[in-house]
Formats: structure tokens, sequence, C-alpha cells
């Protein structure tokens, strides 16, 4: 007999913090875990009835150590994953976020490297195709182009 795994829907927010370097490029946040060898973008799951922009500022700040303002939409992953006996469909909504202050050496424990990148390194040193895809438009929105 084949049984079908519960679905259920997972959210969550974060976004891509960019800043200009001094010769004007477009530097971008990166944090690195290195139990599992990922580099992503700083994201994470609502607390009861907060707004996902709300999340979206939370978890910036607590992962990165930085305070950031909420700029742009810009875009959200989808993808599958089971856990647990569960098939989970999962949105990750991303917005274009700068510092207004903070230092990413205070970064939370869920990382153990956070890390200013110029954007075509951040593109290259990021793990998920997904979060490359978002940090491209970002520089692309930002006037900085990456040749993948």
């Amino acid at each position: 007999m084949n049984r079908r795994l519960p679905i259920q829907r997972a959210v969550s927010a974060g976004g891509v913090v960019w800043r200009r370097d001094p010769k004007d490029g477009v530097e971008v946040v990166v944090c690195g875990r290195r139990s599992d060898r990922v580099w992503g973008l700083p994201k994470g799951t609502p607390d009861a009835d907060e707004r996902i922009e709300e999340t979206a500022l939370r978890e910036v700040r607590e992962e990165t150590g930085l305070d950031v303002t909420l700029g742009e939409r810009l875009g959200t992953i989808e993808y599958w994953f089971t856990a647990d006996g569960v098939r989970y469909h999962k949105q990750v909504h991303h917005w274009l976020m700068e510092p207004i202050g903070g230092d990413v050496a205070n970064h939370d424990h869920e990382f153990d490297d956070v890390r200013w990148l110029k954007a075509s390194e951040a593109f290259a040193r990021l793990t998920y195709d997904g979060e490359k895809k978002l940090v491209a438009e970002a520089a692309r929105k930002l006037g900085e182009p990456i040749e993948p």
C-alpha cells in the first residue's frame, strides 16, 4: 500500500542586505555554517501574530547583528521538503534591506560566520540556486548586474 504523506505549508522571511563599498560597488551579507558547509541569506520563521515583514526584519537582525530598513520586495523562493513524516511546501519571502546600525560581529548562534562580500562573490558563495537568483536580481536592481 502506498501512503501519501500529509502536506503542511511553511513560511519564512528574510532579505538581501546590501550596501555600497568605497568604490560604489554593491556588497551583500551572507551567513555561513561550518557544520553543514552551507552559505545562505538571513531568514526565519514568523512568531505568533507577527506580520511577514516584521519577521524579515527581526530574523535579519538576529542572524546578522544588523539593524536594517525594509526596502523593495525582492521575490519568493518556493520548495518542497520532507521531515518527520510530513511533506512541506515552503515559501520564503525576501526584501532588499539596507543597514542602519549594528555589526555583523553581533550575529546570533545560528551561523558561525556572517560577512559582507561583493555581490558577485556572494552569488558564487551561496549554496542554493534560489538565493543566488535573488542576489543576482538585487544586484541588477542596484545597477551592478552579475554575470553567472
